[in-house]
C-alpha cells in the first residue's frame, strides 16, 4: 500500500534504490525487507547504505501491528548486523500512525 510512496520519497531525497526487495539470507533462512538503497555522500566520498521495511498499521489492534513490526525489525536487524553491518535498517510507517500511536507517552 505504501511501498511505492516510500520508494518515491527515497528517490526524491537522492537515494538510489539498489534492491526491491532487499534479500537477507542468514544460514538457512531468507527474509525480505522492502527496499535497499544507497546514497553517495560527496563530502566524505563514501556511501550510506540502508534497508527499509515498510509497515502499515491496519489491523483492529495497533498493539498487534506493533508487536509484528518490532519482531520483524529485530529479526532483520540481527541478521544484518552480522551480514551487512554498514547498512542501517529503518522502519517506514504512515505519518498518521507515527503521530497517533508512536508519540503516545
Amino acid at each position: 500500500m505504501y511501498h511505492n510512496v516510500v520508494k518515491a520519497a527515497l528517490i526524491k531525497d537522492g537515494w538510489t534504490i539498489t534492491h526491491d526487495p532487499f534479500t537477507i539470507r542468514f544460514e538457512d533462512l531468507t527474509v525480505y525487507a522492502d527496499l535497499g538503497a544507497e546514497k553517495l555522500i560527496a563530502a566524505e566520498r563514501s556511501e550510506r547504505k540502508i534497508a527499509v521495511e515498510v509497515k502499515v498499521f491496519i489491523s483492529p489492534s495497533p498493539v498487534t501491528d506493533l508487536e509484528r513490526a518490532v519482531g520483524q525489525y529485530y529479526l532483520y536487524s540481527s541478521f544484518m548486523a552480522r551480514l551487512d553491518p554498514d547498512r542501517t535498517l529503518y522502519l517506514a510507517i504512515p505519518k498518521r500512525t507515527y503521530e497517533n500511536f508512536f508519540q503516545r507517552p
